[in-house]
């Protein structure tokens, strides 16, 4: 069929193909980052942890970890509003908690290390609101989903056919 049988598919771009299937060529390697993943999350909140990967995400431009998180946050009874603004969450405090905003904030730090740091007064923010065991854990969190944007987005990952709780055991 052409686009003019439906022309309401001239609207859209054509969808890439991704350049391999990582988890297929080395499962090892997944089942790796998997583990640090599952370890990491260990006792965090949910909803956080879903925001967390969603603002590195979106930092990283990674299309298919921006689908996926939006919709398990969603499922998980995540508010459209709160996704919507989390690119501008300094200008829409008001939407997030105290704890949720450290947890923001060291997100962008530590996926953005173009300063080669992360700012004492972010981690002190950090550190105010998280135990010592939960930041080790928040920040393992965003460390695991930074790596996961780096596969994503170096092998062309195609968003758009993820369901939430697709990967889930």
């Amino acid at each position: 069929m052409t686009n003019e049988q439906h022309p309401e598919e001239a609207r859209y771009g054509h969808e890439h193909t991704p350049r391999m299937q990582w988890a297929k060529v080395a499962p090892e390697l997944y089942k790796a980052v998997l583990a640090l993943e599952m370890a990491a999350k260990k006792g965090l909140d949910p909803a956080l942890v879903e925001l967390v990967k969603l603002r590195a995400s979106q930092i990283n431009h990674c299309a298919f970890c921006i689908d996926m998180h939006t919709k398990d946050a969603l499922a998980a009874g995540e508010s459209v509003e709160r996704i919507v603004l989390l690119p501008a969450w300094e200008e829409s405090r008001h939407f997030y908690t105290e704890r949720e905003l450290a947890a923001i904030e060291l997100t962008e730090a530590v996926t953005v290390l173009t300063d080669g740091f992360v700012p004492d007064e972010v981690y002190a923010r950090a550190a105010e609101q998280f135990e010592e065991r939960e930041l080790a854990q928040l920040i393992g969190v965003i460390s695991t989903i930074n790596v996961w944007n780096r596969f994503g987005v170096g092998t062309r990952m195609v968003p758009g056919h993820y369901k939430a709780g697709m990967y889930e055991k």
